[in-house]
C-alpha cells in the first residue's frame, strides 16, 4: 500500500462550529482493506476522551463514514458523527470541560492499518463556538457575575438567560452556539465563579432577579420577554424564576425537578426549602456507583409542598426535555407533575418531550454522554445514566425544539410552528 497516496480529508472544512455535522472521508486505500478510524480530544482540564471505529474501503479503496457502516469498535452502523458523540473518557467519570469558548476544541482524527496497526493518515478538526463578528463580554454588573454573547448582526434579538448544573463553574458552550442562532444569551454563573461562593448556605432569587433585568435592558436585546434554558438542579431555579419574577415569556427546563433540591431558596420574605433527601433509597450500579434516581420524595406530598414550585403562578409558555434513563433523579415524573399542576390550573401552554434511553446531561449536539460523574450535591461519583447513540440522538432533537421553542415565544416577527 502507497501510504502517500492515502488522503483523510474533512469536509466542507477542518474548521466549523460545534453543532455541526462534518464528513469524515479517507481515499487512496487499497479496494476492501479494513482501516481503523480514532478521534483523540482533550478536554480544558486535560482529560483525554477517544472513540474509534472500524471499516472496510469500497472498491474504489474509499471510506465514507456518512455512507460506510462502522463494524466495529465505539459504535456500529452508519453514524456520521459516531467518532465524536461515541468519545469516551481516558479517565473513567469524567466530564467533558470547555472552561471559555474563545478557542476551539480540537479534534484529532487518524486513519489506521486494521493489520498492522501503522498510521495511514491524520487531520486535525477545529470545533469553534463563535462566529465571526460575536461579541463575548465578561459580566460584572452589580452582583451578576458571568458572560454575555451578542450574535453579529443586526438587532435587537430575543434574549435568553442560560443556567447550568449545581456546583459547575460557568459553562459557556451551549450559551454561545445559542447564540450563533440568533439570540442574545447571558450564560449566568450562581456559585462557583470569581467572586462567588463554592458553597453557599442559600440562593437568593433577587440575584436572578437582577440577572433578568440586566438582560432585558441591553439595547441589542427584544422584548418584551426574555427566555429561560436550564438543565438538572438549574431547572428548579428556572421554575422559580418564572413563577415568581416578571419579563419571563420562554422557559426550558431540561431534566429537572419541580421542587427546590440541595439548598434553600430565598425571595424577599419567602424561604423555599429543599426536599429531604431519603438516604435508604440510594444503591449501587453493578459497577459499584452511587444511583440516587430514587432519593428524592414526591414533591406532592403535604410534608413536602413547602418545597413545591408554584409554577401555576407563571405566565410563560414552557418546554419540559426529561430523559428516560435519567438516573441523577426521575425527571419524568417530575415534568409529568409540573405539567399535571399548570393542566390542574386551566394552563396549557407547555410541551413534555420524553427521550427514552437519554441520560441526564443532555447537551449541544455531538458532545459526548456523560454517564457517570462527580456530583456535587452528592459528594461522590454517582451514575447520570444514558446510552450514547440514543443519547446523542435525543441531544441533536432537543437542540433543533429548543430553537424553534425560543423563536415562537420571543422573537415578534416568527409565527410559532409547533
Amino acid at each position: 500500500m502507497a501510504y502517500s497516496q492515502i488522503r483523510l480529508k474533512i469536509l466542507p472544512s477542518v474548521r466549523c462550529l460545534f453543532d455541526k455535522l462534518v464528513q469524515v472521508r479517507v481515499e487512496g486505500l487499497t479496494p476492501h482493506k479494513q482501516v481503523q478510524l480514532r478521534s483523540r480530544l482533550v478536554d480544558d482540564r486535560g482529560q483525554v476522551f477517544k472513540a474509534s471505529a472500524l471499516y472496510k474501503a469500497n472498491e474504489t479503496g474509499q471510506v465514507d463514514v456518512c455512507s460506510a457502516p462502522s463494524l466495529g469498535g465505539s459504535y456500529t452502523g452508519v453514524e456520521p458523527m459516531g467518532l465524536f458523540w461515541a468519545m469516551a473518557p481516558e479517565i473513567p467519570h469524567s466530564k467533558l470541560l470547555k472552561k471559555n469558548v474563545l478557542s476551539p476544541t480540537l479534534v484529532d482524527i487518524e486513519a489506521m492499518s486494521a493489520e498492522t496497526g501503522e498510521l495511514l493518515a491524520s487531520e486535525t478538526i477545529e470545533r469553534g463556538y463563535m462566529t465571526e463578528g460575536m461579541k463575548r463580554i465578561p459580566v460584572q454588573e452589580g452582583r451578576i457575575r458571568g458572560v454575555l454573547f451578542i450574535p453579529p448582526g443586526e438587532g435587537p434579538f430575543p434574549g435568553i438567560v442560560d443556567l447550568y448544573a449545581f456546583g459547575e463553574r460557568l459553562t459557556e458552550p451551549r450559551a454561545s452556539l445559542l447564540a450563533n442562532k440568533g439570540f442574545v444569551v447571558l450564560a449566568l454563573a450562581s456559585m462557583s465563579y470569581e467572586d462567588l461562593p463554592k458553597k453557599p448556605k442559600k440562593l437568593d432569587l433577587e440575584y436572578f432577579d437582577e440577572a433578568v433585568t440586566y438582560l432585558r435592558r441591553q439595547p441589542e436585546v427584544k422584548g418584551p420577554g426574555i427566555g429561560i434554558i436550564s438543565i438538572s438542579h438549574s431547572g428548579g431555579l428556572a421554575l422559580s424564576m418564572s413563577s415568581f419574577l416578571s419579563g419571563i415569556s420562554a422557559t426550558v427546563c431540561i431534566n429537572g425537578c419541580n421542587a427546590n433540591t440541595a439548598i434553600p431558596l430565598h425571595y424577599k420574605d419567602l424561604i423555599i426549602p429543599p426536599l429531604t433527601l431519603v438516604p435508604k433509597n440510594i444503591t449501587f450500579t453493578d459497577s459499584g456507583l452511587l444511583y440516587v434516581c430514587n432519593c428524592l420524595p414526591d414533591p406532592s406530598l403535604e410534608n413536602n409542598r413547602a418545597s413545591q414550585f408554584p409554577i401555576e403562578r407563571a405566565n410563560c409558555h414552557f418546554l419540559f426535555a426529561v430523559s428516560e434513563d435519567d438516573h441523577n433523579w426521575n425527571s419524568v415524573f417530575f415534568a409529568n407533575q409540573a405539567a399535571a399542576t399548570l393542566r390542574s390550573h386551566g394552563k396549557e401552554s407547555f410541551q413534555v418531550v420524553t427521550y427514552p434511553k437519554a441520560g441526564h446531561f443532555l447537551e449541544v449536539p455531538y458532545m459526548p454522554n456523560c454517564p457517570s460523574g462527580f456530583h456535587a450535591a452528592v459528594g461522590s461519583e454517582v451514575s447520570f445514566g444514558g446510552e450514547p447513540k440514543a443519547h446523542s440522538e435525543a441531544q441533536l432533537d432537543l437542540w433543533e425544539r429548543v430553537q424553534q421553542f425560543f423563536k415562537s415565544h420571543l422573537d415578534n416577527k416568527s409565527r410559532p410552528t409547533c
